[in-house]
């Protein structure tokens, strides 16, 4: 067996064992607790066959689509701005680290206080949660980078825009993806908490909702179209950086 047969095979499994496993969890806690999977994907249907669905998933998308561009772009350049600098680094970096450990939650009233009940809002804490990781890893990746690479730089008396153009994006690029895709993780958890608690549209807004009204073939199935499509998304960042890494 080829090892691409091999790899789907075991996909297939775990995608069968899964729902194996969730229709066993359906039989035995009850349809008071967890849909069915025939159920769920029957909902789940009749969801994107629905335009309102389609309205609250664009707000979601917008919002999440700003969060998630300032968030990478931002926490990348902050990153190889204070990565660069030793003093930078060794100053703020444990600085960013405390503030990636504070439950982001605990800060989501002085968000709302700062943007009230608004697309900012939505934005701005998405963004709070993607741009620490992003941050992070990339002052990580100039910190392991070599010195050699630097010390060359130096020598051929390059700026540092040029420093950082040349060497440094090249080096830290396989870390580099690794912290846009975790940061693609986080901003999309930060804009639907933010639908979720505050927020008048979007997915995180229907889920509440029916949360609110116990509508578990709704939850359920409104899950499982997020877990789709943050899985798949997931899995071509994946990708790309598996052949940066190569």
């Amino acid at each position: 067996m080829s090892a691409t047969a091999r790899r789907a095979f075991d996909h297939a499994l775990l995608v069968g064992g899964g729902l194996v496993l969730w229709a066993w969890l359906a039989w035995w806690a009850g349809p008071e607790a967890i849909s069915t999977p025939a159920q769920t994907l029957a909902r789940a249907l009749d969801y994107l066959g629905n335009a309102a669905f389609w309205r609250h998933a664009r707000a979601t998308g917008v919002a999440f689509g700003w969060a998630c561009l300032i968030s990478l772009l931002g926490g990348a350049l902050a990153g190889m701005a204070i990565g660069m600098s030793k003093l930078a680094s060794e100053v703020a970096g444990p600085i960013l680290g405390t503030l990636y450990s504070i439950p982001k939650i605990t800060l989501y009233p002085i968000v709302l206080l700062v943007f009230g009940l608004s697309l900012s809002a939505k934005v701005a804490f998405g963004a709070l949660h993607g741009f620490f990781p992003v941050a992070l890893l990339t002052i990580g990746a100039i910190r392991n980078t070599k010195q050699v690479y630097l010390k060359t730089a130096r020598v051929m008396r390059l700026t540092r825009t040029q420093t950082a153009m040349t060497v440094l994006l090249p080096a830290i690029l396989p870390e580099l993806a690794t912290g846009l895709r975790v940061g693609f993780s986080s901003a999309l958890l930060g804009t639907l908490i933010a639908e979720l608690f505050a927020s008048e549209e979007g997915i995180g807004f229907m889920l509440i909702r029916a949360m609110e009204a116990h509508k578990v073939t709704d939850i359920m199935a409104l899950a499982f179209l997020l877990f789709a499509a943050a899985t798949g998304v997931g899995a071509l960042l994946l990708a790309v950086e598996h052949r940066i890494h190569r």
